[in-house]
């Protein structure tokens, strides 16, 4: 990537505004014409948002985005639609005990209208808040107890694939733990056993960062230092690691460029979270040195793969590292994205996710150590809210343009005529960039920090 070394976040301030000015269209015209009987919106075919049976991971960015439009606008159209969708339909989401989604999904409704209550942008109501917290606190336990222990005793939340699947994804979800540890909340077990929630938290992490995460110190003959599987496969009969795989990336040995955006992000928030944790609460995972130190060597790995090797000049990556394609490309990480190309999709959503990983890892290690992590994340930031990615078309619903889903399983559209799926968005690719936009817009603007915690 080439990133600019004197940019300002209020050098992005046009963007942003327009950003939020169509936002609020797209999501007007979605609200008015979704029909929740066909699930949740998860991305946009022809222009226009449709659904995919899988899991319906992406509702609670479809009522978010709408939240997080109240949070820039102040609109209270845009808090009435997020509301009434989190009442109407997230209460499955917080007893889900099938997926690793609830960050995406409950973080994303209660966690952000219980934090506009407690900034004030929402009127106070005890009655109110508490449901929120207690939606909040049963999502964490739920998520909490969907736990595989592995041959040293820890564990991680499988994926929906099963007890043997570690994702990378699910980084981000441990928000949901975290914000119930926070909660005052425990996971109680057989015989009246509090599990710490907390504790399930960082060994999730422990076990991601040390088998997602690659290091460059010879685990296999691909390891690169910052390489980030998708998956780990675990034999669950007897807790040992066996190996890497995938489901959206092109192969084990390669990089998922989502799944590196969602390691980058999700770290750097855990690693800002842990800074309103006690000390004595860290205690029982080996005190907060040994935790901030593996979350710290991850993150930056991760960060810094990205910034040097999976993203193109201008910030947006291609789909996966090792796709087939790009070798027909020439030196296609020299020069600016082109989402028109023959050969292999980018991914704005991979984008949209790490831009604020970054922005938050820069902010975390200061102004020096990551001042090329926070200009790695506007540098990002400027690209998406630009032409040809931020959608100006009236009838597109989406906002973040040329997303891709599911490359291997064909499920993006591609245009009569091309070989490459482009001009579609995402749910979670609007989300992200939305959430991304909150952020700047608050911090050029000095209002409070955007976190997910107290």
């Amino acid at each position: 990537m080439r990133v600019d070394p004197s940019i300002r976040p209020g050098d992005l301030n046009s963007g942003l505004d327009r950003c939020f000015e169509l936002a609020g269209d797209k999501v007007t015209s979605i609200s008015e014409t979704w029909d929740p009987c066909r699930g949740a919106p998860v991305y946009t075919v022809d222009g226009k948002y449709a659904t995919r049976g899988w899991t319906e991971w992406t509702q609670g960015f479809q009522y978010g985005c709408p939240i997080l439009l109240f949070d820039a606008l102040g609109d209270k159209r845009f808090l009435e639609i997020g509301r009434r969708g989190t009442v109407d339909r997230m209460a499955p989401h917080v007893t889900h005990t099938g997926v690793h989604d609830h960050g995406f999904n409950n973080i994303s409704t209660y966690g952000n209208l219980r934090r506009l209550m407690l900034e004030g942008a929402i009127p106070g109501d005890s009655w109110e808040q508490r449901f929120y917290e207690l939606a909040l606190k049963a999502s964490g336990a739920v998520q909490g107890a969907r736990w595989t222990t592995i041959r040293d005793g820890k564990g991680y939340i499988p994926s929906f694939n099963g007890a043997h699947s570690l994702f990378s994804d699910t980084i981000r979800t441990c928000r949901s733990l975290g914000l119930a540890h926070e909660l005052g909340h425990v996971l109680m077990g057989e015989n009246d056993r509090a599990i710490s929630l907390l504790d399930r938290m960082i060994e999730h992490a422990e076990t991601t960062a040390r088998f997602n995460v690659y290091y460059g110190d010879g685990r296999d003959s691909y390891d690169v230092r910052g390489r980030v599987a998708h998956e780990s496969i675990f034999n669950v009969d007897d807790g040992n690691y066996r190996c890497p795989g995938t489901q959206q990336g092109y192969s084990p040995f390669s990089t998922w460029t989502r799944g590196l955006a969602w390691i980058v992000a999700g770290f750097s928030e855990l690693l800002e979270f842990l800074e309103v944790v006690d000390d004595e609460d860290l205690s029982g995972c080996g005190g907060r040195g040994l935790v901030t130190e593996f979350m710290t060597r991850a993150a930056t790995a991760a960060a810094d793969y990205y910034v040097d090797g999976a993203s193109a000049a201008d910030g947006i990556p291609y789909w996966d590292t090792g796709a087939p394609g790009l070798t027909k490309m020439g030196d296609y990480l020299g020069r600016n994205a082109d989402p028109f190309n023959e050969f292999e999709p980018v991914d704005s959503s991979a984008a949209a996710i790490v831009a604020q990983g970054l922005y938050r890892l820069g902010r975390y290690l200061g102004e020096v150590a990551g001042a090329t992590y926070t200009k790695a994340a506007l540098t990002v930031a400027r690209t998406l809210f630009d032409a040809p990615y931020l959608s100006d078309d009236a009838n597109h619903e989406g906002l973040i343009l040329h997303s891709v889903y599911h490359r291997p399983n064909g499920w993006d559209r591609r245009r009569e005529g091309r070989n490459v799926p482009n001009g579609e968005a995402s749910m979670w690719g609007d989300y992200h960039a939305l959430e991304l936009a909150v952020l700047l817009k608050r911090e050029i603007e000095g209002k409070p920090y955007l976190t997910f915690f107290d």
